[in-house]
């Protein structure tokens, strides 16, 4: 676990670190850098490059010294070679074979040079503005930790970024349907504490981070920032959300090919996070109600237009038997299994 882990050790990795070209810190010229963009690209190329392009707009509006770092995990598309040609990327570190999500995140924060590591991913596109805000927040919060951007959809729309922490409470109040009165918490147009981010556009302390040993790699992906969250909060380090930073989300990681193995995987790193943090009696009710009202979004699907009864049906067998079945990580050891030569 990444809590018994000490802050100093590094993973041994099999991959290739590059510098970009014309390194820049940003107006802060020779100064200490103060935040850190850490992208962890998982392809496509094109969303990559957009990222990009946001992060260099607005390097060029901000007063204090940044750098860029690109992880890219195991592309096959050209992504790397697309960061490293980018003129604000300061560092690719380009892995041979795919990881989880949790663990790369880690590895750039241990990376970073700067206070604060604003954690995007790919498909994530900053918003005019959204770094200063993100740091004003964890500046004007010395007790704060994390600090989440308002996600948009591609359209426009907002889409839930913040909410309370997983337990019996929350599931039943999913199961009434009731999900967005006691759960969803990034509402309002004020920063305000939340109980934890999404990590698409998180930006975070790193020192709290330090403290706590950074993400635990046993959630490969879902659930991480969750229990990231969790292990800040029994720290005493709070996380904001803070409206005034937006980004747009193209949410490249829940729309791809393979929704099958991302039901697993989200099913069991739910699971994983209610056995570390509660009991097993609270993680087998989470169980019930959690399937209980996929069950009921199936059987409303039958009638309605545009949704997938066999989705859901599979969301709820998924959730009761979390152990059950290949998810993410199983389809990452088949992609490195199968790499070109």
């Amino acid at each position: 676990m990444a809590d018994d882990e000490p802050p100093s050790t590094k993973p041994a990795l099999d991959r290739v670190t590059e510098l970009g070209e014309g390194r820049n810190p940003g107006p802060a010229q020779g100064g200490a850098i103060e935040l850190t963009y850490c992208v962890v690209n998982t392809s496509p190329r094109e969303l990559l490059l957009r990222g990009l392009d946001a992060i260099a707009r607005e390097r060029e509006r901000l007063p204090f010294a940044t750098e860029v770092l690109v992880l890219d995990n195991g592309s096959r598309d050209g992504s790397a070679a697309a960061a490293r040609a980018h003129s604000t990327v300061d560092e690719v570190v380009a892995l041979a074979e795919r990881r989880g999500k949790a663990l790369n995140d880690s590895e750039l924060m241990r990376r970073a040079r700067g206070r604060y590591a604003l954690l995007l991913n790919e498909d994530s596109e900053l918003l005019p503005g959204a770094t200063l805000a993100l740091y004003k927040a964890l500046q004007e919060r010395p007790d704060s930790a994390c600090a989440g951007a308002a996600l948009r959809r591609p359209d426009g729309s907002g889409q839930p970024s913040a909410w309370a922490f997983p337990t019996a409470a929350t599931a039943f109040a999913g199961a009434l349907f009731l999900h967005n009165a006691f759960t969803v918490q990034s509402k309002g147009d004020r920063t305000r504490e939340v109980d934890w981010c999404q990590s698409a556009a998180l930006l975070v302390r790193r020192s709290a981070a330090e403290q706590v040993g950074y993400m635990d790699p046993d959630f490969f992906v879902y659930s991480d920032e969750v229990d990231f969250a969790r292990r800040l909060r029994d720290r005493s380090w709070y996380s904001v959300y803070v409206p005034a930073a937006a980004a747009i989300h193209h949410e490249q990681l829940s729309t791809d090919a393979v929704p099958e193995r991302r039901i697993v995987e989200m099913s069991r790193n739910r699971d994983l996070y209610m056995r570390k943090h509660h009991s097993a009696a609270a993680a087998r009710t989470v169980r019930w109600l959690t399937a209980w009202t996929y069950a009921l979004r199936a059987l409303a699907a039958l009638v309605l237009p545009g949704h997938s009864p066999r989705r859901y049906w599979r969301h709820a067998s998924a959730t009761l038997h979390p152990a059950r079945g290949e998810g993410l990580r199983e389809a990452a050891a088949t992609y490195n299994r199968t790499a070109p030569s």
